[in-house]
C-alpha cells in the first residue's frame, strides 16, 4: 500500500521535480474552498520558486452534485494530454458550471477532440480513476476539501492565501 505522501507514476503532477515544496492536494472541482486554494497556490508558486503540486480527486458528491463528473472531465482531458488545462479551467469557471453540458463547452474551449471527450464522459470511462483517488483519500484520512500534505506533513489550516503562504514558509524552514 502506498503511503499518502508517496507519488505514483500515474499521478497528476505540476511543477519542478526538485522543488523545495511538494504539496499533495485532495480537492473537489465544485468546492469553493478548493477553488480558493487553487488561486492561492497559483499566486504563491512564483514566490516560492515553484511548487510541485500533486493533485488527487476527492469529489464530495453529497455536497456538490457535479463533483464526480467534473473530476471525470479532467481525466477525459488528461487522456488527450490536457489535464492541467481542464483543471485550471474548471476552477476558474467554477461558478459557471451548472450542468453536464458545460463540461463539453469547456472541452471545446480547450480544443479537445470533442467526440472522444463526449464518448468518454458518456461511458464514464474515467470513473474508476476518480473513485480510486477518493478511496485513497479516505485511507489517508482526508474527508473534506481541500486537504493538503506539505512536504510530507498534513496541513490542517485554512485554504486562504495568507494561511497557505504561512504554512509553505514554515515548511521551507524545516
Amino acid at each position: 500500500m502506498k503511503r499518502h505522501d508517496e507519488i505514483g507514476n500515474d499521478e497528476h503532477v505540476r511543477g519542478p521535480a526538485d522543488a523545495a515544496l511538494t504539496v499533495i492536494e485532495y480537492a473537489d472541482f465544485q468546492c469553493p474552498y478548493s477553488a480558493r486554494a487553487h488561486l492561492a497556490l497559483r499566486d504563491l508558486d512564483g514566490r516560492f520558486g515553484g511548487i510541485r503540486l500533486v493533485f488527487r480527486h476527492l469529489p464530495l458528491a453529497h455536497l456538490h452534485p457535479l463533483a464526480e463528473l467534473a473530476a471525470e472531465a479532467t481525466e477525459a482531458a488528461a487522456s488527450q494530454g490536457r489535464f492541467w488545462d481542464m483543471h485550471d479551467l474548471l476552477f476558474d469557471r467554477q461558478r459557471h458550471v451548472r450542468d453536464e453540458q458545460d463540461f463539453a463547452v469547456l472541452a471545446e474551449r480547450l480544443d479537445l477532440d470533442i467526440e472522444r471527450f463526449r464518448a468518454e464522459m458518456l461511458e464514464r470511462r474515467h470513473r474508476p480513476r476518480v473513485q480510486a483517488d477518493a478511496e485513497r483519500a479516505h485511507r489517508d484520512g482526508a474527508s473534506r476539501t481541500p486537504t493538503f500534505t506539505i512536504n510530507g506533513l498534513r496541513y490542517r489550516g485554512d485554504s486562504d492565501r495568507a494561511s497557505l503562504e504561512s504554512a509553505l514558509s514554515e515548511a521551507l524552514g524545516r
